[in-house]
């Protein structure tokens, strides 16, 4: 049996760090990263993006990268960002995923 590998891709794969650490250091998730996710999940479905072929947005253990977060990065192009609020991720779902042009101000 072949497996069709382009019926399995998505054009963009986000994983985005919800890492909780117990020891009291920084991590993305006291930044904010679980309500990003759901928003950027949640936008991405109500836009009709998701799916086969689409976007992907998962959920990701630790990128070891604390100091720097809230962190997520987008696959194939193996691009890190880093985000504030929602109004952040609207704009990485509009420049990147949509028109496919990097936010350069939130690249880490």
């Amino acid at each position: 049996m072949t497996t069709n590998i382009q019926h399995l891709a998505f054009q963009h794969h986000v994983f985005f760090c919800l890492n909780q650490r117990t020891n009291g250091e920084a991590c993305c998730m006291n930044s904010g990263a679980e309500e990003a996710f759901e928003h950027m999940k949640a936008k991405v479905k109500k836009l009709g993006l998701s799916g086969q072929g689409k976007v992907r947005i998962n959920r990701a253990g630790c990128l070891d990268r604390c100091g720097e977060g809230p962190l997520m990065v987008v696959y194939p192009q193996a691009i890190w960002y880093t985000f504030i609020d929602n109004e952040d991720i609207d704009e990485i779902i509009a420049s990147h995923l949509i028109n496919g042009k990097v936010v350069e101000r939130l690249v880490v």
